[in-house]
C-alpha cells in the first residue's frame, strides 16, 4: 500500500517586515506611555485638585484625532464618578459654549497646542470663569501657556513610519486621561457598586446567567442531620453552619425536610417534650428545593413566592448537594 506524500507545512503569507513593523509600532507606543510616568508630578496633582474643588462639570474638547481621544476621556470620567461631557471644539464657538458655566473645568486636548479651534474659545472659557487644563505635547505652546494647569503628553516620535499620523501621541494622551480618571475615582471613594449603577447593561446580563451552583454553599458548609437526630444535635449543627437552618436527610443523603429558626420557635411554643423528640417529628417536611443548574434568579423568585429565606439544593435523585440563603444572593449581587 502506497502512502500519500505528506504535504509540506504551509508558510505564512505575511511577509516578516510587516510583523517587524507591527512590533515596532507597539514598542514605540509602549515607550510613549512609559515616558509619562516621570511626568506624574505636582502638575498632575494640581489637575486632580482643580477638578475635585470645582462645583461644576468637566468639559473635554479637541478636534480631529484629539477630538476622538477627548470623547473617550469624557466617557471614562463620567463612568467613574466625575460628571463630564465632550464638546467638539469646532462646534463650541457656534453655540456649544453656552453649556459652560463658571464652576466648570475645561480640558483642551491638542498635541501641537496651537489648534485654532481651541485657541479661539480659550478667551471665552476664561471670561466665563471656568478653569482650563491643557493636554499637549508642547509645553511652550500658546494653549499650554494659557492653561491653569498643563499636562505634558509629548512623545519622542510617532509610531507612523512617516512620523506624521497621530499614533503614539494619541495613545499617550488617552493614557494620561485614564490616569486622571482613575486618580479622581480613588479620591472620590468611587466603589464597585457605584460603577455598577452607571453600567446596568454591562452588569445585569452577567448576573442573569449566574446559576445556583455558582452561589450555593457546598460540602461542610451545608448543615445536615439524619432523621433520627435529636433537637440538641440539630441545634449544634445549625450553630456550626450559621445558616439559620439545617437540612434533614435519610441514610442515602436524600432530603426529607428542613428545620429552621422558625421551626425552633414553634417547637418551644408547643407542649411536646422537646428533649425526647426526634428532629424528624419537629422538622418541616416537603422543604422547598432547587436544582444546582437552575438560575440564581429562579431561586430568588421561589424564595419570595414562598416567603422563605433559605433553600436547599438537591440533585436529580433528591440528594442534598448545597444550600443558600438571601444573604448569599445579595453577596452575588443577584438581588
Amino acid at each position: 500500500m502506497i502512502k500519500a506524500a505528506r504535504k509540506p507545512a504551509q508558510k505564512s503569507v505575511v511577509p516578516s517586515p510587516v510583523l517587524d513593523l507591527a512590533r515596532r509600532v507597539l514598542a514605540i507606543e509602549a515607550d510613549a506611555v512609559r515616558a509619562l510616568i516621570e511626568r506624574i508630578d505636582e502638575r498632575f496633582l494640581a489637575a486632580v485638585s482643580l477638578i475635585l474643588e470645582r462645583r461644576g462639570r468637566v468639559l473635554v474638547s479637541g478636534i480631529g484625532k484629539s477630538g476622538h481621544i477627548a470623547r473617550k476621556i469624557a466617557s471614562t470620567l463620567s463612568s467613574t464618578g466625575t460628571s463630564a461631557y465632550f464638546v467638539h471644539s469646532a462646534e463650541a464657538s457656534h453655540g456649544d459654549l453656552g453649556m459652560i458655566e463658571s464652576g466648570d473645568v475645561f480640558i483642551a486636548i491638542s498635541y501641537s497646542g496651537s489648534s485654532d479651534e481651541l485657541l479661539d474659545i480659550v478667551p471665552l472659557v476664561k471670561r466665563l470663569g471656568a478653569k482650563l487644563i491643557a493636554i499637549t505635547g508642547s509645553p511652550d505652546s500658546a494653549l499650554a501657556r494659557e492653561a491653569d494647569v498643563h499636562l505634558d503628553a509629548g512623545v519622542a516620535q510617532e509610531a507612523c513610519p512617516l512620523n506624521l499620523a497621530p499614533t503614539a501621541s494619541t495613545t499617550a494622551a488617552l493614557a494620561l486621561g485614564d490616569a486622571l480618571a482613575v486618580a479622581l475615582l480613588d479620591a472620590r471613594g468611587f466603589s464597585a457598586d457605584d460603577f455598577a449603577r452607571s453600567h446596568p447593561r454591562g452588569r445585569l446580563p452577567r448576573q442573569a446567567l449566574v446559576h445556583v451552583s455558582d452561589v450555593m454553599r457546598k460540602g461542610e458548609a451545608v448543615p445536615r442531620v439524619r432523621e433520627d437526630a435529636s433537637l440538641k444535635e440539630a441545634l449544634i449543627e445549625m450553630s456550626r453552619a450559621r445558616l439559620g437552618m439545617t437540612a434533614v436527610v435519610d441514610s442515602a443523603g436524600r432530603v426529607r425536610g428542613i428545620f429552621t429558626d422558625g421551626d425552633l420557635r414553634r417547637t418551644l411554643e408547643g407542649t411536646a417534650d422537646i428533649r425526647a423528640g426526634r428532629i424528624a417529628d419537629l422538622m418541616t417536611a416537603g422543604a422547598k428545593t432547587i436544582a444546582p443548574k437552575a438560575l440564581a434568579a429562579e431561586a430568588v423568585q421561589l424564595m419570595e413566592k414562598h416567603k422563605i429565606n433559605q433553600m436547599l439544593v438537591v440533585d436529580e435523585g433528591g440528594a442534598l448537594v448545597g444550600a443558600l440563603n438571601m444573604h448569599d444572593l445579595f453577596r452575588a449581587k443577584v438581588i
